[in-house]
């Protein structure tokens, strides 16, 4: 089994994410925008996706949260 290990800091990824939502507009689809990105910052695509998935993910169940109190 391999070990998997963070290149990447919390705050660069946070910031390639952003980086991928605000170029979208700019790109046919959003696999466009993060194969833009991820060549960009020398991150796998895959990658790069799983961590832009995982962000609207937590954002709707931060939202989710802020609206059940």
């Amino acid at each position: 089994m391999s070990k998997t290990t963070n290149k990447f800091s919390s705050e660069v990824r946070e910031h390639a994410v952003r980086m991928v939502l605000d170029s979208e507009k700019d790109h046919p689809s959003r696999w466009a925008a993060v194969t833009s990105i991820a060549g960009k910052i020398g991150c796998s695509v895959y990658t790069l996706l799983i961590s832009v998935k995982k962000s609207e993910v937590d954002k709707h169940a931060s939202w989710g949260a802020d609206r059940a109190g």
